[in-house]
């Protein structure tokens, strides 16, 4: 089936989730953070993804807001950083956080050749549209999907659901594309095509399912959505 709707998780994916943490650590009185950064950085997206599915199984639902300031404070814990000024800007930051340069020539060019585009995110929609702003993006999009209208977060089919709903479309006409490899393998299974964006190399994820493409960046993703290697 010809992909129609390409769809992008957003953190990780098109933002760069470790930004806030670079760039903080690049501000004068900010030495400590500038030793641990990375660690901190890796810890909080972590903890982040871990407070997501624990909430999503018990049915404890918090916006991804208050996740993100879970996985922060327990980030910083673990570094032995106890400063409410630089707490205050990395979380400032996170509402900032730059796409990835391949970004916007890859939008423009799924834009110009007619698909239908959307973020499909576990962000609050006031997260991602800071998020979207400030990357310039927000043209490119025709919809910007939150868990935060089911009230789970992914991997729940509920969420999947949202792409079908808002476009009604195929599920096997949806490209798919995260940075996530639990999240390509379960919209995997969901039946969306899905290419995993592994940006670390990392090894595949043992789930039912596996993602169709696996590439190092966002840049193969318009000549996935748009020849035929990209149908299923």
């Amino acid at each position: 089936m010809t992909i129609t709707t390409c769809v992008f998780d957003a953190y990780g994916t098109l933002f760069d989730v470790a930004a806030a943490a670079r760039v903080a650590a690049s501000e004068p009185g900010n030495e400590r953070l500038a030793q641990t950064w990375e660690g901190l950085a890796r810890d909080w997206r972590l903890k982040q993804l871990e407070y997501s599915w624990l909430r999503a199984i018990t049915g404890d639902h918090v916006d991804f807001w208050q996740v993100t300031q879970d996985g922060l404070d327990w980030a910083m814990e673990a570094a032995g950083l106890d400063d409410a000024t630089l707490r205050a800007r990395l979380l400032a930051l996170y509402w900032e956080l730059g796409a990835y340069p391949e970004v916007p020539a890859v939008l423009n060019a799924l834009k110009q050749a007619g698909l239908n585009m959307a973020i499909l995110s576990n962000g609050s929609p006031a997260m991602l549209q800071g998020a979207v702003d400030s990357a310039g993006i927000g043209a490119l999009f025709d919809d910007v999907l939150s868990v935060e209208s089911v009230g789970i977060f992914k991997p729940a089919a509920p969420v999947y659901d949202l792409v079908g709903q808002r476009f009604g479309c195929d599920r096997a006409s949806v490209l798919f594309v995260s940075s996530n490899g639990w999240d390509a393998g379960s919209a995997a299974a969901y039946g969306f095509t899905t290419a995993w964006v592994n940006r670390a190399g990392a090894p595949m994820d043992r789930l039912p399912a596996r993602p169709q493409h696996i590439v190092p960046d966002l840049s193969a993703i318009a000549q996935l959505a748009l020849n035929k290697g990209a149908t299923a």
